[in-house]
């Protein structure tokens, strides 16, 4: 599973390496590919919207079938089948789209964690060597308890001090040593401020620290987005669902905190977008529109039918 996410890692750096060569800074290289994905995933944000739409216009019949059936699972769920073969609707044809952002974040994880294999494509053994140097180099950070999956962070946040050793001299090229040192200067939020994208917000503790606002504006940005899409939807939370209108946004704050602030960042501006995609969402593929539409079309094609009978 892990090696999955580790190609999309490399596969989301040939995207993010030209964008941040151009801007040189790490967060607007984010918000760019933040867009961009949410233009590319915009097919699918439509697809599942037109779900939803299938889903509650027949919610009735289903409700009718549950209560005719209740008693018989087995009839109830061929009824189900029929019924969903009948109208050209598939049960499961919004879970792909509820996984792909998901991938994606984990995707942008992977690049970020590991910036020298990922993001800036280098030889993995070539990468390893430098780590075990790094963590045998005195005077540096980067020791043997350090998480294995932000060894190459230490290492990039470390360039400075390695670059004028006979190691890197030797086992990297000028342009590989330029790139690597482009790239570490890179991640601050605020050019100057010394606040580094790259760091983690457990490693501050939850108050009294910058880092601490990724994980709150994780949590904030969601539940707004949540609140407003079931608003605009008209649809209610109960049960499980109001499970998840908590449980998800505190999942992603957890995940934010846990992680390199880049990826929280990432996910901030993902959720932003995705708000501003909802307004647009309504504006034009609204459930109420889409199933007046899909009604209108099933009673047209029901009287073709009787009309060729």
């Amino acid at each position: 599973m892990m090696a999955i996410f580790n190609f999309f890692g490399s596969i989301f750096g040939y995207v993010l390496w030209p964008i941040f060569y151009l801007v040189q800074n790490y967060g607007i290289a984010i918000i760019i590919f933040a867009i961009i994905a949410k233009i590319v995933l915009f097919p699918f944000s439509i697809k599942q919207q037109k779900s939803m739409a299938n889903n509650q216009r027949l919610q009735k019949k289903q409700m009718e079938i549950r209560e005719k059936y209740k008693n018989n699972k087995q009839k109830a769920n061929e009824e189900m089948q029929k019924l969903f073969q009948s109208e050209g609707v598939s049960p499961s044809s919004g879970c792909l789209t509820s996984i792909v952002p998901m991938l994606v974040m984990l995707g942008i994880f992977y690049s970020i964690s590991s910036p020298l294999t990922n993001t800036l494509h280098l030889d993995s053994a070539l990468v390893n060597s430098t780590v075990t140097y790094a963590q045998h180099m005195p005077g540096m950070p980067l020791g043997t308890n350090t998480n294995a999956y932000y060894q190459q962070i230490e290492v990039l946040n470390n360039f400075g001090a390695m670059m004028q050793t006979d190691f890197v001299k030797e086992c990297f090229t000028a342009s590989q040593i330029d790139s690597i040192n482009l790239l570490s200067k890179g991640f601050d939020f605020i050019p100057g401020s010394g606040i580094s994208m790259l760091e983690t917000p457990a490693n501050y503790g939850f108050f009294g620290s910058f880092y601490t606002l990724i994980p709150v504006l994780c949590f904030v940005s969601s539940i707004a987005t949540t609140i407003l899409s079931s608003k605009l939807n008209g649809t209610q939370m109960q049960g499980c669902m109001m499970v998840m209108f908590i449980g998800m946004p505190l999942f992603s704050a957890y995940i934010a905190y846990s992680v390199p602030a880049a990826v929280g960042f990432y996910w901030i501006c993902s959720t932003l977008l995705g708000l501003l995609q909802t307004v647009v969402m309504h504006r034009f593929y609204n459930p109420v529109t889409m199933i007046a539409n899909q009604e209108a079309r099933h009673v047209a094609l029901m009287e073709l039918n009787e009309k060729n009978m």
